[in-house]
This record gives C-alpha cells, structure tokens and sequence, in this order.
C-alpha cells in the first residue's frame, strides 16, 4: 500500500513539473524529500520511480535542479546496476542532465580548488559505462561525454585531459582495436566456412566500427586541442603503428590476405572520417618505412608476431576493464623521398610476387599490390591512395613524396619554387612509445 502510495506522490509530480514552475518545488524542498524517500526505500521499484521522476524534471525545469548538492547526491547513489531496468533509468537520468550543460550549469556540478576542478561525477560516473555491452549504454555515454566536451569550459577541459581521466581516449582506441581484430577474424572465418548470416555479420561489424570512427571525430569537433592530441597519439600508437602497418605486408607462410584487406579498409575509414592533421601527415610519412619498422624492438620501433587470425599484432588486448595506458610523446625524424612522381621504380618490386619482401617500404608494397596483386588488393591499395590524394589535411609535399600529386599542382609547384633536389628530406611528426614503468 505504502509503494503504491508512493508511486501515485511520483506521476503527480512528474505530470505537475511539466505544468509548473520552479517556485513550488524550491519552496516544498521537492529534491530534498526525493533523497529522503531513496534512503528509506528497501525495494527497486522507488529508485527505478525516482529516476525516471527526476529525468522529466531536468528536462521540464530550468536550473533550479542544479542549485544544491541533491544531483550528485543521486548521481553518485550506489543502485542496484545488476538490475538492467535501474540502469537503462540512470543512464537516462545522465544524459538527460547532460542536455542541460552549459558554461553555467556545470560549474554547479562539479567541485573546485581554485580554479581546477578537482572533482565531476556527472563525467567520471558515465565514463564507466562507456563499454558496457549494451550498445544503447555505450551510445547515451557518448552522448552525454559530446555534451560535456561542447561546454568550452577550460578548466573541465582540464579535468578531462588530466591522469587518470584521459585513460578514457587510450580505452576508446583499445576497444576500437580489439573491434577491428574481430572484424579480422570474421572475415578469415567468412573465406573458410561461409555461412548464411556472414555478410550481415560483417556489415554490422563494419557499422560499428565506423559508428566509433565517427564519435571520435565528434569529439575532435569540440576543438579541445588536448583531446585532439590524445586521440591522434592513441590511435597512432595503439591502432595504427603496432596494429594496421605491419599488417600491411603479406607474410610469406601464411597465403591467408584478410589481415591486409582488413589493415587497408581501416586506413581508409580513419582518413576519411578522423580528420586530423597530425594524424593525416603521420600516416602518410610511415608509408616511406618498411613493415618491419614497426615490428622490431629497438630504436622507438614495434615489436610484433603474426596472431592466429592473421593479423599482425604487438600484444592481445585487454579486457575492456584492463585495457592498456600508453603513453607518448613528440620527436621528429627524417623521411627521405623523391620530388619526382616518378620517383618509384617497380623493376625490383614486381619481382616479389607476394610481395612479401620485409625492405620494401610500405608505399612500394602498395604500388606493388596494384601492379601484381589480386583483385581484392588492386582494389584496396587504390583505395588508400585515392582517400590519401582526397584527404585535405595531408599536406602537398607528402602527395608528391608518395607520387600521386596531380600535375596541375606539380606544375604549380615547380612554377613557384622551381625543382627539388632528390635528396631533399622533409620533417614530418612521428611518435615513440614510452611505456609506464613497470
């Protein structure tokens, strides 16, 4: 009887705080009795009430929710969130708190010492449950961190971007890491045994995986310079170095070609979705190295070993509650090339006709894939280059170093600042890996 009387108290005041204004419910202290009521409440059903309860309220109140300490009180509460009801409700009850952020609004949210933010549970309490296996969770967790990121507060800027909250981006990649393993070994399991749901499979992988692609250029679009920077080393080191570059050569042992169909689709999403300056240029600039660069141990490289589904991998990822910090930093390096377009000669190359050759650099195998390669490679080795030539961050000297300036712009260039030496170098960014002491 008491619950239902409850639950009656509840509907009134979900239907009331869409006709009323916020008076009544400063001066009743309707935030403070909802607080007392979770306390004393022993079953489910109150806090599953008082979330949805306090959901429509956000929504339908101005900033009257914000002026005490009862929000975080209820976001920091410890529920029940075996119960998948209760969490579907919190996870809605924060980002519709979320919707509400603004450069006034947040700084009633989170704790200050000077003028560092020193505590933001709304942030630090979604960001749990940002891979959690239900795709609903993981998309109003996004949701909810784009609204964070869009407040242009510098000191929130700051919050996010510091140990251990920016273990959030490195997390972000290992999980899009181990998505495209899985992509892989879909696509080595589709050419042994096809199945009848294979092509559905891969095209809701592939879904995902660009769904992640596009989040994080979201993320960039709030041009918060510290995130963009952690987003590009993390892919570089995570993703891209140990990952898709070595994958790139086929392994003369192993005649199974999804890992490097798979390396050559991913390049192509990140250029073409991530758009990244840094990231664009790096990507061009280790194409001039060959695979093994980026498997040897020494000397800033990578070491690596051929993983069971064909793709070449420098360790297995974690689980997503044990998914591995890296962290970076900055040094330049010298990327000799030719000014000439015409600057590779495939006489050496086409000799190696799997095109395995372990010191041909990563921009020699691809042009050797077009010339000897099958199908499938003829296709996504063009396809790098075209998203390569199409990718407006990439800077015209990394075009004309691969050989796939257009000539008008060749024409253009030489016309300008006349012909360049052979041995000319240029400086592009690249990264290091510095592990975490043990």
């Amino acid at each position: 009887m008491l619950m239902l009387i409850v639950g009656i108290i509840f509907v009134f005041l979900e239907v009331y705080c869409v006709l009323a204004c916020d008076r009544f419910f400063m001066e009743k202290q309707v935030m403070g009795e909802f607080i007392r009521v979770l306390k004393l409440s022993r079953t489910v059903s109150v806090p599953l009430q008082l979330l949805q309860t306090v959901s429509i309220m956000v929504q339908n109140l101005k900033n009257y929710m914000f002026s005490n300490e009862h929000i975080n009180y209820l976001i920091t509460y410890p529920f029940d969130f075996q119960n998948e009801e209760l969490l579907s409700y919190y996870i809605s009850f924060l980002r519709a708190i979320s919707g509400k952020l603004n450069k006034n609004t947040v700084s009633l949210l989170v704790k200050t010492h000077g003028d560092e933010v020193v505590s933001f549970p709304l942030y630090v309490k979604a960001i749990r449950f940002a891979f959690h296996e239900e795709s609903m969770v993981r998309t109003a967790v996004r949701a909810l961190t784009l609204n964070v990121y869009h407040v242009g507060d510098d000191s929130v800027n700051r919050y996010i971007t510091s140990t251990p909250h920016k273990d959030y981006f490195s997390n972000l990649v290992s999980f899009l890491r181990n998505q495209s393993m899985d992509l892989n070994k879909l696509l080595s399991d589709t050419l042994l045994n096809p199945g009848p749901d294979s092509i559905s499979r891969i095209i809701a992988a592939v879904d995902e995986i660009e769904d992640n692609l596009y989040y994080f250029s979201d993320v960039v679009s709030a041009g918060i310079p510290d995130v963009g920077r952690l987003i590009t080393d993390n892919i570089l080191m995570i993703l891209i170095f140990p990952l898709l570059l070595p994958s790139l050569r086929i392994v003369p042992d192993n005649d199974m070609q999804d890992g490097v169909v798979t390396s050559l689709y991913l390049l192509c999403c990140i250029l073409r979705i991530v758009k990244i300056k840094d990231l664009a240029n790096t990507i061009a600039a280790a194409l001039f190295y060959p695979s093994e660069a980026f498997t040897k141990s020494s000397g800033g490289k990578f070491s690596g070993f051929i993983s069971d589904h064909g793709f070449t991998s420098e360790c297995q990822v974690p689980d997503n509650d044990k998914l591995t910090k890296y962290d970076t930093r900055h040094s330049m390096v010298n990327v000799p090339y030719s000014s000439s377009s015409s600057g590779f000669h495939s006489d050496g190359v086409l000799v190696q006709n799997d095109c395995s050759c372990s010191n041909l650099s990563l921009r020699e195998v691809l042009l050797a894939y077009v010339t000897k390669g099958n199908d499938i490679l003829v296709l996504g080795s063009l396809s790098v280059l075209a998203t390569l030539l199409q990718t407006k961050e990439l800077d015209e000297s990394m075009l004309d170093g691969l050989g796939i300036l257009p000539q008008r712009k060749q024409h253009k260039k030489r016309g300008l600042i006349g012909p360049v030496e052979p041995s000319q170098c240029i400086q592009v960014m690249s990264l290091v890996e510095k592990r975490e002491a043990p």
